[in-house]
């Protein structure tokens, strides 16, 4: 019998699992899953650093103990550009490393074999600490128009005309920043956010992306307008 499907909403936080262990990344996918979250999983830090190109999470569990790169080396790559919250797994129950782990800038960490419940409440928790703090509800409309295109809010979905222009999940996030903006001026941090695709290089290479697939002369872009020492601004129709 084909297991019943399980509908995550698209607000629900994103959860990049980090383990050499595919029995361990599959079963805590399948766990975390069930458990209102959506999930990517990679084997290395070299997956994991690829997966970022495309997506942004908004947190990292990272097991220590991998060939090549280690979590911990990969940690503390990550503690120069991102605070997304990580938590870190090992095999290892030794207070020098929970220490090491904490001093590189991870959230919380967890030795193996865990109980998935403890898993589930350690990440709920870094989750809500990372939170930032609401801010007054602003109106936004639910769609805008810049030329040919239309972007919807609400699903995320950019149109030529009738046509539905394929984007990434990075680039319908950035999308979704600047629209809301109405035109104004967005600056590369506020793109990047504190996820694990946050530093302006990424931000970069996806406007770059981006352009290729809304302007007709992407090197002088009429809609995705670089604003200089600021950042972007999306020029939208009145």
């Amino acid at each position: 019998m084909e297991a019943a499907r399980i509908d995550i909403p698209d607000h629900a936080p994103h959860v990049l699992v980090v383990d050499d262990d595919r029995r361990l990344r599959d079963l805590l996918a399948r766990f975390l899953t069930e458990n209102g979250y959506r999930i990517t999983t990679a084997a290395s830090a070299a997956e994991a650093r690829a997966k970022a190109e495309n997506f942004v999470f908004d947190a990292l569990v990272l097991d220590v103990m991998m060939p090549g790169e280690s979590g911990f080396d990969y940690a503390r790559s990550l503690r120069q550009t991102s605070q997304i919250p990580i938590l870190m797994l090992t095999a290892r129950a030794d207070a020098q490393d929970r220490v090491t782990g904490l001093e590189i800038g991870a959230d919380d960490y967890l030795p193996k074999p865990f109980e998935p419940r403890e898993l589930l409440l350690r990440l709920g928790n870094i989750l809500k600490r990372a939170a930032p703090a609401e801010a007054p509800a602003q109106e936004i409309p639910e769609t805008v128009r810049f030329g040919p295109f239309t972007y919807r809010f609400d699903r995320g979905e950019l149109r030529k005309g009738e046509e539905i222009v394929r984007i990434t999940e990075r680039e319908r996030e950035i999308l979704t920043i600047l629209g809301s903006r109405a035109g104004d001026n967005v600056a590369r941090e506020e793109l990047a956010g504190s996820g694990l695709a946050a530093n302006e290089r990424t931000v970069d290479v996806q406007i770059n992306r981006l352009r290729r697939k809304i302007e007709s002369d992407p090197a002088n872009p009429i809609f995705l307008q670089t604003v200089r020492g600021v950042g972007y601004r999306l020029v939208i129709d009145r």
